[in-house]
């Protein structure tokens, strides 16, 4: 099946690139002047086109041009799926649901805005201001100091979301238009907070300065200077922990709500004990009882991540080699990342265009 993808930085490229791996063709439509915004990002953004454009194959078509726009209702007619995720009313100046629907009735048209129907739908966002405005933003950071979540999460959410409505549709046998929300993703991923307040009625605080309901849930130093998180749930978890490390059991801390009540106390006695044992050593003790936790890493330390690299995927791009995340589950091989406009001839060719008509699409700039 093949999908049509008109968007640009994340959470259009992003159902791109999960359709992709689940073995779905996806054309990677492009403006020919530049291509994907994100091409050109620097600095700590200057990854973002290698890596949500993965496996696809990209056509420089300019499509405000009537050629470029009929070129566009050729590709509609042999889609299956579209994806697009441009500012309100943009698609529909291009081309409109009617048209498409007349071109290809059993298409399925998967716009992803930052607003679902309402009050709020003509309005522009992106993911930061989304995560602000759900409450998100507050949840993850501080007290009077609202934080970004460390990854475009509510992008990439939103295109979960959309490739799963999707999915169902297909399940179905049925085709048609849907309109999945940035705002409305993110809303359903803080439903619990929203439903939290109603059954406590107060105002939370954010989770990094409100206890989580366990007692133990926290980081602590090694004797090698490193930080490791650990995560005990249950009463029986913290029996084990302390046969682990050779802590004798006391009344006072039998229970989660005892732990959780004396939290002050407990962590930095625990953290007396720890700081005498070095990361591995504690790692083998977790490990033999079966107790959660996780060690501090940055993103580019799962490079070196024997478990993580099991689940990475080699990609080249304009003769540099990466190493990158799939979509977890799928039978994934290398693919590459295309240049501007790298099978533009290819896809026109398909089209049943000749090599005259498409040598003067590119001396028109209609094509790259």
């Amino acid at each position: 099946m093949t999908v049509l993808e008109i968007g640009q930085v994340v959470a259009g490229p992003t159902a791109g690139l999960i359709f992709s791996d689940l073995g779905f063709r996806v054309i990677k439509i492009e403006n020919p002047n530049g291509g994907d915004i994100s091409r050109k990002l620097t600095g700590s953004s200057s990854g973002t086109f290698e890596y949500y454009n993965r496996g696809k194959e990209s056509i420089a078509l300019d499509f405000r041009t009537d050629t470029g726009k009929k070129i566009l209702e050729g590709l509609i007619k042999n889609a299956d799926i579209i994806v697009e995720n441009l500012g309100p009313g943009s698609m529909d100046k291009i081309i409109n649901q009617d048209r498409i629907k007349q071109l290809n009735p059993k298409i399925i048209y998967l716009s992803i805005k930052g607003y679902m129907c309402g009050p709020y739908e003509n309005r522009k966002s992106l993911d930061f201001p989304i995560e602000i405005e759900s409450g998100i933003a507050y949840m993850t950071g501080l007290k009077n100091k609202p934080m970004r979540i460390g990854s475009s999460a509510i992008d990439m959410a939103t295109a979960m979301m959309g490739v799963m409505l999707v999915l169902d549709k297909l399940r179905r046998h049925e085709s048609g238009f849907i309109k999945i929300g940035l705002f409305e993703t993110a809303m359903f991923l803080v439903g619990q907070h929203i439903v939290t307040y109603q059954k406590e009625k107060r105002d939370l605080m954010p989770l990094n300065e409100e206890n989580f309901a366990w007692g133990i849930y926290d980081f602590f130093m090694s004797s090698d200077n490193k930080k490791i998180f650990i995560a005990i749930s249950t009463d029986t978890q913290w029996g084990d922990f302390c046969r682990a490390f050779n802590i004798p059991p006391r009344d006072e801390y039998k229970s989660n709500i005892q732990r959780y009540n004396q939290r002050d106390k407990l962590i930095p006695e625990i953290q007396k004990i720890l700081i005498s044992y070095n990361l591995n050593d504690i790692i083998l003790r977790l490990n033999k009882f079966n107790i959660s936790y996780g060690i501090l890493n940055r993103p580019w330390d799962l490079l070196k991540n024997e478990h993580a690299l099991m689940h990475m995927v080699n990609a080249e791009y304009n003769g540099t080699d990466f190493i990158m995340p799939y979509v977890p589950g799928t039978r994934n091989n290398k693919k590459n990342i295309e240049n501007l406009g790298c099978s533009s001839l290819k896809i026109l060719r398909e089209l049943g265009y000749t090599a005259e008509e498409i040598k003067n699409f590119i001396d028109s700039g209609v094509i790259k």
